[in-house]
């Protein structure tokens, strides 16, 4: 009730504050005029004793006396009493005081102006001295002859005055307390009344409320009226009255004395809640709600309200008919074009419109289209076009089936409409534009009753990609100008779908034909590894992953799997790229560990490049490479961020060997690491790109333990391998690529290999000659023995010379003859043209003339210059196991 947002408390803060502020002034006057009229009474009082003192009988004679003071004194002290002032000082002409209370101040001199009162004049002022401020009034002595015989002054305190005026203060603070209280209790009573009068409810809500039942009255276009509990008509806006033609007194007045029709009246004072409920009043259908007033502690009574629906109802069926159709263009939106597939995409198209718009509909696509290509119109010829999707209401409908080829002339870009029921049906198809309609086919549409036909080209970016074709049967109401409009809005939508379709599967071919073409066509002759490999593009897109088999020197073989960020050409382009720098990479003979360095350099530089290009495509990679060994058996693996190589030993078993996880190719800032484990003969080495284990929806580590079980087990080919790895792990189209490397190890046999150790003494290598001649006529390869010995003598001669101990020589036989020296110094010898004076440099040319290949790799105790040389046996063998039996020429 006080509180200051209500009406109520506003009216009586207002009140309360208007009494406090009108007693308060009162009181505060009251006391001001109070102890103003004191002063005028201490004034009045002061002059008048001071008079009286003056010119009483013997005051005169006493100044002119030899001893006034005597005299003068006990009068003066006896007059300040009765009198109840502070002080009467008689004094001399010249200021000379005769009396005082304080006997000590006798003989001093007066203060103030007393010379005016010398002059025979009375003055009276207001001074603060020692006792605080002071009235004091001062009088002549007249003589008898008119002469001044001295001075009477009579003062008094002003505080003594004020205690005078404050005996009325109590009085009139009890009076203002009264009115007070009585004027609260006023308020109090007041505002009561308004705040149940007003709710409780503030300016600003009372102000709104207005605005809001003006608002009701006279701008709501829906009729209110509210009718008490009497039957009575309490309220009714400007709408009510037009709707029901209310008389202009008929507020306050019964309900069944405003002329309304007995239903009408009879519902308006039922007191049912009702909704909605649709009256007829006049010419007009009117949607009526009852509520009752008093469900939030109202009055009790009705609140009616009238809305007039003879409009709306007209357009009812229009408006359900134009939803109907929203509905489905929504859904064709939501529907058509969710794969990246034109086969697909056609197919929806024609689903969506069956059965809301159509009972059959066919979807004819140009054969470029389904290739991904764009079709080329022939100017005036037939477009062959092939049925690509069908649905109908009825299953055994008499349209050709997918597949078929149906000609179309592409003379139009607008939609066609065809209502027939005579026999020239078949006419009707070559107006649209149709061809090779057979007879058996139009008579079986006519048979089922079809009779309505929109034909619509699906075009795109000015190009005729198909048609679609929408067919009404039996009791279906014919096609008109709205569904022909319909229909070139749904099919547009599927255009726009079919097209981007075709477009996908124009550069999924792209990038899947770039794709093989970067990867490897057939794998390099090497005995050391049997390999079988696997390459599955993603099933929306093709993505960076490789795989690479890289013969090494020493019997060795490089095995590389690869996986680049992202997909499309820019992937592809990248992992073509990265194969190739691995292949020159390689040809340096780095360990694993280094080429994988050299690799991060590369895509590193690749990011920077791309970045100053604007470029936003990150070529960031993960890399797996590894290095088998015939001849030890051992294998060094290095990884940048790539799923670690899985050993299948010859009994079943599968591992995973422990390979140091580096970072993804690219990022740098850490160095890789390598691992080597030895591989028993005879065991599978499997390497893989994480989209064989990955997928959405399963963890990574469910992938490998399924890998775990399909590994295990028998023993199994290198192809068997792949094929059961990949029906186990996949069993549908990948979502990321995947490549997959299966190779079985071999290991040479000791017979195959030879290693002598060499002194540093240039006599030792006519021993080394001698040993490897021997080891050359054992095997057969006597035809090798000069050749041999001369590079081995070259490269022997140039570690004594320019190497350091220990020194060795090792032979390899395995589909070339293999010579390795090597030794402690990490210098490498380089190949020059010697001049002809020159008396060496001719070595390493006759090492390269001899050789099918030569090189140097860096071990980690020093080098090694190793030279292949093809083995004529060998050479004969591969040159006769390629010819069919028989052949003699």
């Amino acid at each position: 009730m006080f509180s200051v947002h209500t009406v109520a408390g506003q009216v009586f803060v207002f009140v309360l504050g208007l009494v406090l502020l009108l007693v308060t002034a009162g009181a505060v006057a009251l006391v001001v005029q109070g102890r103003r009229d004191s002063m005028a009474e201490a004034r009045a009082h002061t002059l008048s004793v001071a008079e009286t003192f003056a010119y009483a009988p013997g005051t005169a004679a006493a100044l002119d006396s030899k001893n006034p003071t005597a005299i003068l004194q006990p009068r003066a002290e006896e007059v300040r009493k009765r009198a109840q002032v502070e002080y009467v000082v008689v004094a001399g002409q010249q200021g000379i005081r005769y009396t005082h209370p304080n006997p000590a101040l006798i003989g001093g001199h007066l203060t103030g102006p007393y010379k005016e009162a010398l002059a025979g004049h009375a003055y009276t002022w207001t001074f603060t001295g020692g006792g605080g401020s002071s009235v004091n009034s001062v009088v002549p002595v007249p003589r008898a002859n008119g002469s001044i015989a001295g001075l009477v002054s009579v003062g008094i305190t002003v505080e003594s005055v004020n205690a005078v005026a404050d005996r009325s203060i109590p009085l009139a603070a009890g009076a203002a307390l009264a009115a007070l209280a009585i004027t609260t209790a006023g308020a109090t009573l007041l505002s009561r009344r308004l705040r149940r009068q007003t709710h409780g409810l503030g300016t600003a809500e009372m102000t709104r409320m207005y605005e809001h039942h003006d608002a009701v009255l006279h701008a709501v276009r829906e009729g209110v009226l509210i009718v008490e509990s009497d039957r009575r008509l309490t309220l009714a806006n400007d709408e009510a009255r037009r709707l029901l033609d209310l008389p202009p007194d008929a507020e306050g007045r019964p309900v069944a004395e405003l002329g309304l029709d007995p239903d009408t009246a009879e519902l308006l004072v039922s007191g049912r809640t009702v909704t909605d409920e649709v009256l007829r009043v006049g010419n007009r259908l009117l949607a009526v709600n009852l509520r009752p007033t008093d469900t939030h502690g109202g009055p009790p009574g009705t609140v009616v309200t009238l809305r007039d629906t003879t409009e709306l109802r007209a357009v009812t069926g229009q408006a359900e008919f134009a939803t109907e159709r929203l509905l489905l263009l929504y859904e064709a939106g939501a529907r058509i074009g969710t794969t990246l597939d034109v086969t697909r995409t056609a197919q929806e198209l024609a689903d969506v419109a069956i059965p809301g718009f159509a009972d059959a509909a066919t979807v004819d696509l140009a054969d470029p289209v389904l290739r991904g290509d764009e079709p080329v119109t022939p100017d005036g010829a037939t477009l062959e076009m092939r049925r690509t999707a069908i649905a109908a209401v009825r299953p055994d409908h008499p349209l050709y089936p997918v597949g078929h080829v149906v000609g179309f002339v592409p003379g139009r870009t607008r939609a066609m409409r065809v209502h027939n029921d005579d026999a020239d049906l078949k006419a009707d198809f070559k107006k649209l534009g149709w061809r090779n309609w057979d007879h058996g086919v139009v008579e079986r549409i006519k048979e089922q009753g079809f009779h309505s036909i929109v034909s619509v080209p699906l075009h795109a970016r000015g190009v005729i990609l198909g048609m679609a074709n929408f067919w009404r049967s039996g009791d279906s109401e014919p096609f008109d100008d709205d569904d022909v409009s319909f229909a070139e809005e749904l099919v547009a939508r599927g255009a726009v779908g079919v097209d981007n379709a075709r477009r996908y599967t124009r550069e999924h071919t792209m990038a899947v034909t770039l794709q093989r073409s970067l990867l490897p066509r057939s794998l390099p002759e090497q005995n050391a590894l049997d390999v079988a490999h696997r390459y599955l593009p993603a099933h929306e897109g093709v993505g960076g992953d490789w795989f690479d088999v890289i013969p090494l020197s020493g019997a060795r073989v490089a095995l590389v799997v690869g996986d680049v960020v992202g997909h499309g050409l820019h992937a592809a382009a990248t992992m073509g790229r990265l194969r190739t720098s691995v292949h020159n990479f390689s040809s340096l003979d780095p360990t694993p560990d280094e080429l994988l360095g050299h690799l991060d350099e590369l895509v590193a530089r690749i990011d920077r490049d791309e970045a100053g290009d604007g470029n936003v495509e990150i070529a960031g990679a993960t890399c797996l490479y590894a290095v088998y060994d015939a001849v030890s058996g051992n294998c060094a693996v290095a990884r940048a961020g790539h799923p670690g190589p899985v050993l299948v030993l010859p009994d079943g078993t599968v591992e995973f060997p422990e390979v140091p996880t580096g970072l993804p190719l690219g990022i740098g800032g850490m160095p890789f690491e390598a691992a080597e484990f030895h591989v028993p003969e005879g065991s599978r080495l499997v390497l893989y790109t994480d989209g064989l284990v990955e997928r959405r929806g399963r963890d990574i580590d469910t992938g490998l333990d399924l890998l775990r079980d399909a590994l295990s087990g028998r023993d199994r080919t290198p192809e068997e391998t792949c094929d059961d790895v990949l029906d186990a792990m996949l069993h549908d189209q990948p979502m990321d690529d995947v490549a997959l490397l299966v190779a079985r190890t071999r290991v040479l046999d000791p017979d195959q290999v030879a290693q002598w150790a060499v002194a540093t003494d240039p006599a030792a290598v006519a021993g080394v000659r001698k040993n490897v001649s021997e080891w050359l006529t054992d095997r057969g390869l006597e035809e090798e023995a000069f050749a041999t010995e001369l590079i081995l003598s070259e490269l022997v001669t140039n570690a004594v010379r320019y190497g350091t101990a220990p020194i060795e020589v090792r032979l390899l036989y395995d589909r070339n003859l293999i010579c390795e020296v090597s030794d402690s110094s990490s210098t490498s010898p380089h190949l020059r043209y010697a001049a002809t004076t020159d008396e060496g440099g001719r070595g390493l040319f006759l090492v390269a003339q001899f050789a099918e290949r030569w090189g140097t790799r860096y071990t980690e105790t020093g080098k090694v210059i190793w030279s292949e040389q093809t083995v004529a046996e060998h050479e004969e063998d591969t040159a006769t196991a390629g010819e069919p039996e028989g052949n003699t020429s």
